[in-house]
């Protein structure tokens, strides 16, 4: 039986813009970069835009000086979908709420959150921390007045409101109106 010869893959591989941002995230500039290895700063503007490609002895070197693995170069990208409406509903203890995750469960850098608040909905009558370092509240509409132990807070359509989510708060639905908001956690409390 002989071997089946291999399909190419018709996915265009681009570098050019992981070799600039790994350059940006090291704050190096192109002239920088063109001194260290010895490349001109013409060829490496062109191999960041997917131009040209560079030899394998030039990418090693470009890798190299970059602190990036040849092999992350060609990584297909870490990208997942969570379509509208099909986040599994999770419950953070919210009275007339309905909350769904819109990131994905595996994800445990982050988490987003979507609750739509019936009338007279609240987080609780009593105070209550979350386990995370940064906790922002987004309100898509309506109006929620977000309570700490010294302030309110009152946020209309548009306001965001950053926090620890280890500092006790409280929120419920200013007026007789519903509301939506987005609730973003980081880190993630909960990952499968």
């Amino acid at each position: 039986m002989r071997p089946m010869p291999l399909e190419p893959n018709p996915r265009r591989v681009a570098i050019g813009s992981r070799l600039r941002a790994a350059r940006q995230a090291q704050n190096l500039t192109i002239e920088e970069v063109a001194t260290i290895t010895g490349l001109t700063k013409g060829f490496l503007s062109r191999v960041e835009r997917d131009i040209t490609s560079p030899s394998v002895a030039s990418l090693i070197t470009l890798c190299a000086v970059l602190s990036i693995s040849v092999g992350s170069l060609f990584e297909e990208p870490d990208v997942q979908l969570v379509r509208a409406g099909t986040g599994p509903r999770v419950n953070l203890g919210g009275v007339d709420t309905e909350e769904r995750l819109l990131s994905p469960r595996s994800e445990s850098r982050v988490q987003v959150i979507r609750s739509v608040i019936e009338p007279g909905g609240h987080g609780g009558q009593e105070l209550y921390a979350v386990a995370a370092d940064v906790d922002v509240l987004h309100v898509l509409r309506g109006e929620v007045v977000v309570r700490f132990s010294d302030r309110d807070w009152e946020l209309g359509p548009g306001d965001s409101l950053t926090f620890n989510g280890h500092e006790p708060h409280s929120w419920r639905i200013a007026g007789d109106g519903s509301a939506e908001v987005i609730w973003v956690l980081v880190p993630a409390l909960w990952s499968a």
